[in-house]
């Protein structure tokens, strides 16, 4: 009985908490978590009849899709993959999960987020935690050489969710990817190019590309006396510069990573130079410290010929040099680039972080980082029993941010979004008229119309014509008795309730002629 207490006593209390959240208006994620303990907690007194009460939520970091937010997800993969094949690429899937040992190793201090799955017979196993790498195994297994693809497809990262902020642990990549021995900077260019459009086809608001090349970071970060086997966790440090403050950074390499005061303060020289063009490239060609760097010169040389390119592709107005972009995986050896959504044309300010060290869910979700990508040559070849490399340069198009943008801006204007794309609703005026409802159905169906019929035997015509308001169903053919004698079926415009008859031989041409010019 003492037990039956305490538990009611714990209920009363985390309703409390529940209360007190939902008053102060918390984040959704906390909330559900909450109320998940309280579910949990009833769950331990049960029911009168001991009935199991299930906890009804989805796991942490996931989310359900309801026809309204599909429809408009379907919306953005249609604009990404029309511009993708417009580029020429083909598509093709690789499993959810692979072995273990393919992913270990290729992502620096992200390998942490990896899931790993239990032992299933004998193979160690983890999801997905990107598209590339397992596009360079695929590469290597199928010893290709050179092929332009897309890929389109989940993967899964124990990150840290923030979902109002787009931020999940199992998300859609939309990857695009050039592989082949290439002229310098022709494909890096059009992966930059296709990110322009796509981001201006979305109409997400102002935007800016952010390019730099590892050979850069790497000289930087040798001609500044860092250890070479400390190039990686370091970049890894400076890749946080798009959420926190170089002082944070800095700090985080002296303390944490072992780096001298003097040495952080040179990074911190270069990492804080104001962002450029093809101009900031020449000029650090001149750096006393930098020009002494071979793989420095060769980065800002061939930053150099990709503004040329850039220039041709007309994208030079959204894209910029800076030295702070550092994209901490460890595969990537030369360009590298990030598409930032900014405010006014204003780079967005870091979000604040909460004592977790997390950023908090508050702001608008329209700021921050929506592509990436970077040129990965080494990564095939660590595949290859022979080592031979493929080259490769790419771009992840952040899709889950852009869903939480466009949804957003969806719900701002009002617009009616669309679920379905029927183009008719087959409907009588009189009673028992089923069976020439579902002959007609069928003959619509035949002819490849997009036709809808009410599951009633007689349905109230006001009825019929409400659920075409509601679904936003264009067009009504209505059958009468004298419709039937006559041979024809009246067609209802529903935006404008103009009704003609049309003989039953040319209904099809009507409807889809009407249907196109919408």
């Amino acid at each position: 009985m003492a037990d039956k207490e305490q538990i009611q006593q714990a209920i009363k209390e985390q309703g409390e908490v529940v209360r007190k959240l939902k008053t102060e208006k918390a984040s959704k994620e906390q909330i559900d978590e909450e109320v998940a303990k309280l579910l949990q907690l009833k769950l331990q007194l049960g029911g009168d009849e001991g009935k199991h009460v299930f906890v009804l939520k989805t796991p942490k970091g996931t989310r359900d899709y309801n026809p309204k937010q599909m429809a408009i997800r379907d919306k953005v993969f249609k604009t990404i993959i029309n511009c993708f094949k417009r580029h020429g690429a083909e598509t093709l899937d690789t499993p959810v999960f692979e072995l273990k040992e393919t992913l270990t190793g290729k992502y620096g201090e992200d390998s942490k987020l990896i899931y790993d799955l239990k032992d299933q017979g004998g193979e160690l196993l983890a999801l997905r935690y990107d598209l590339t790498v397992p596009f360079a195994r695929f590469l290597a297994m199928n010893k290709i050489t050179n092929i332009k693809r897309y890929h389109i497809a989940k993967v899964y990262r124990r990150d840290n969710p923030a979902m109002t902020r787009g931020r999940y642990r199992e998300f859609y990549q939309c990857d695009f990817d050039i592989a082949g021995q290439y002229d310098p900077m022709i494909p890096d260019a059009e992966c930059l190019k296709i990110v322009y459009e796509i981001l201006s086809e979305l109409e997400l608001g102002e935007f800016l590309i952010k390019v730099n090349d590892r050979r850069i970071l790497d000289g930087m970060f040798d001609v500044c006396g860092v250890p070479q086997e400390q190039f990686r966790t370091i970049c890894s440090s400076v890749d946080k510069l798009d959420k926190v403050s170089w002082e944070e950074v800095k700090n985080e390499i002296v303390k944490e990573k072992g780096l001298t005061e003097e040495v952080a303060d040179q990074i911190g020289e270069y990492v804080n130079i104001k962002a450029g063009g093809s101009d900031l490239a020449e000029k650090l060609l001149q750096d006393p410290r930098l020009s002494k760097s071979k793989a420095a010169v060769a980065g800002l040389t061939d930053i150099k010929l990709l503004f040329s390119y850039l220039e041709l592709f007309q994208t030079t107005d959204k894209v910029v040099f800076d030295l702070s972009l550092a994209r901490g995986l460890d595969y990537y050896t030369g360009v590298i680039y990030e598409a930032i959504l900014t405010q006014a044309g204003v780079a967005p300010v870091p979000a604040p972080k909460d004592a977790n060290g997390s950023a908090g869910d508050e702001g608008p979700v329209n700021v921050g980082s929506v592509a990436g990508g970077g040129r990965y040559d080494g990564l095939v070849g660590m595949f290859d029993p022979k080592g031979r490399k493929v080259p490769c340069v790419g771009v992840s198009i952040g899709i889950e941010r852009i869903f939480s943008i466009v949804e957003q801006k969806a719900e701002a204007s009002a617009e009616k979004v669309r679920t379905t794309e029927t183009q008719v609703l087959v409907a009588s005026a009189q009673k028992n008229l089923l069976e020439e409802r579902l002959k007609l159905t069928s003959e619509l169906w035949n002819a490849g119309i997009k036709v809808e019929v009410l599951y009633k035997r007689n349905p109230k015509l006001l009825s019929q014509l409400q659920h075409c308001e509601d679904t936003g169903i264009p067009l009504v053919a209505i059958l009468g008795e004298q419709e039937l004698r006559d041979g024809v079926v009246k067609l209802r415009n529903v935006a404008n309730r103009e009704e003609v008859d049309v003989s039953r031989a040319d209904l099809v041409e009507e409807i889809r002629k009407r249907t196109s010019e919408s």
